[in-house]
């Protein structure tokens, strides 16, 4: 397996560091528009299996190249939900297999957009699905937080914590807050606990 992680950021540094303690792939080739960025995250490693590069995230066809180039088996989207569609399809016309934690953006509707929904998140990797079939290629998409491990969270209350869920609700950002006399933790903000709810 060959690797290209597009992205050398928080996300992307992480996934270079968790995938050095690995023995699954042959090479991984860090690409980001900041080439200083890119080497950054391959010196932290110390992997001779990792390669810096620089990229254009923002389009499909130098993405494509750069899997040509490197004879990269699959692409690992790190990178800004907006680059997520150039990152897909040059995966797809360099026939790499594809995984992303993000999904395409929504777009309101253009002539209504309080009223209608446009294209909704993810819509536009759904609809192509038949050209990732017909390739014999696969795409994982929206494997990050929300949706992808949020629904595992999910799944898992649904089979083994309650006999029926009416609805779950995520929180992206939100602001918890945990009670200071019941748990030493801090709260996402930092600053000290002064309440805290629950519902099971």
């Amino acid at each position: 397996m060959r690797v290209l992680l597009v992205g050398a950021g928080g996300v992307g540094s992480a996934a270079a560091a968790i995938a050095a303690r690995r023995d699954f792939f042959e090479a991984i080739v860090v690409a980001d528009y900041d080439l200083d960025r890119a080497n950054r995250a391959v010196a932290a490693v110390r992997d001779p299996r990792f390669t810096g590069t620089r990229v254009d995230a923002s389009d499909a066809e130098a993405v494509a190249a750069l899997c040509r180039e490197y004879r990269i088996t699959h692409v690992f989207n790190a990178v800004d939900p907006r680059f997520v569609l150039p990152i897909f399809n040059g995966a797809l016309a360099a026939g790499a297999d594809y995984l992303d934690m993000a999904m395409s953006l929504s777009t309101p509707d253009a002539d209504t957009p309080y009223q209608k929904c446009g294209v909704k998140l993810g819509d536009a990797q759904f609809d192509a699905a038949a050209d990732w079939a017909a390739a014999e290629r696969l795409a994982l998409v929206g494997i990050g937080v929300e949706p992808g491990l949020s629904d595992i969270f999910a799944r898992y209350a649904a089979d083994h914590l309650f006999t029926t869920i009416d609805e779950i609700g995520v929180r992206d950002g939100a602001n918890l807050v945990v009670d200071a006399t019941t748990s030493r933790r801090p709260s996402p903000s930092g600053r000290p606990s002064r309440s805290a709810s629950t519902h099971r």
